[in-house]
């Protein structure tokens, strides 16, 4: 699933591309794609029309369109959902799910969605912050973002650091790749307690956190496969200086030890066993 780094290319792209122009025509191509929206295609299609983007804002890993008259287009990318820009009137991508056309008669705005795990809804007078994120906390790139206060929340549960870290509610953006990125340059093993972490390890890890996503966002983000590219189609390259994640059996970039891998949250995590030692059992 696409993380902070890569929702946030295709928000800078979104915002170079929609920002002024009036949405003229909607066209949804798989009901799928606005399931969220629960009053269905045509309304979807009927109430989007005829909006100018004013702008295009993130919240960790979710994106929304800022609309004249206060509403709020609010998208998710899911595991491979896609804002494309294309010629106007382009012949239909195979996964194409919904297009905006736009009444300058410029770029289409597509949005493709292989897995279709991804969509949209329409929000009326929520363009400030939409009702259904607005439990998710602020990320670490964001200027109101508070550190200190993110470390007591962190430091106050009783959890796994990484867990903690996934945790949406707590600190917002951060996803597997860069959760065990953060933790191999804070040199802290993904299974430590939060309730055991001193403040400044917390911090470490968060500073960590921080680092190595405005990196990645520097090169576009993280692309393993065509399914993470931004609005022009272009991959990122931050998978060529990942030191833990996906790197099994490979020397930790620090020590030379071989990375290991283990089951964690249906998912995997990497870490360095002498870098990153686990905690000692009573």
């Amino acid at each position: 699933m696409p993380e902070l780094p890569e929702v946030e290319v295709v928000r800078q792209g979104l915002l170079e591309h929609t920002v002024g122009r009036q949405i003229s025509q909607v066209t949804v191509f798989n009901d799928r794609a606005v399931r969220r929206h629960l009053a269905g295609r045509a309304h979807f299609e009927a109430s989007v029309a005829g909006h100018r983007v004013v702008d295009i804002r993130r919240r960790g890993k979710y994106l929304w369109w800022v609309l004249d008259d206060g509403d709020a287009l609010m998208a998710h990318l899911g595991m491979s959902g896609q804002f494309r820009i294309g010629a106007a009137g382009a012949a239909r991508h195979p996964h194409l799910r919904v297009r905006f056309a736009f009444a300058d008669g410029g770029p289409d705005v597509d949005f493709l969605d292989q897995r279709t795990f991804g969509g949209m809804a329409f929000l009326p007078g929520q363009a400030q912050l939409p009702d259904p994120i607005a439990h998710i906390a602020l990320d670490p790139l964001d200027d109101a973002y508070d550190l200190d206060a993110t470390v007591a929340k962190i430091r106050g549960k009783n959890t796994e650091i990484k867990r903690a870290l996934l945790d949406q509610t707590v600190v917002s953006g951060i996803g597997n790749i860069y959760a065990d990125e953060s933790l191999w340059r804070a040199r802290v093993n993904y299974t430590r307690s939060t309730a055991a972490l001193s403040r400044p390890v917390v911090r470490r890890v968060l500073e960590s956190a921080k680092d190595v996503m405005t990196e990645a966002l520097a090169v576009g983000g993280t692309s393993f496969d065509a399914l993470y590219v931004n609005v022009n189609g272009d991959s990122g390259y931050f998978e060529r200086s990942l030191a833990a994640y996906g790197q099994q059996d490979r020397p930790c970039p620090r020590c030379a030890t071989a990375i290991r891998r283990e089951a964690f949250m249906n998912r995997s995590s990497f870490f360095c066993p002498k870098c990153q030692p686990k905690p000692r059992t009573r």
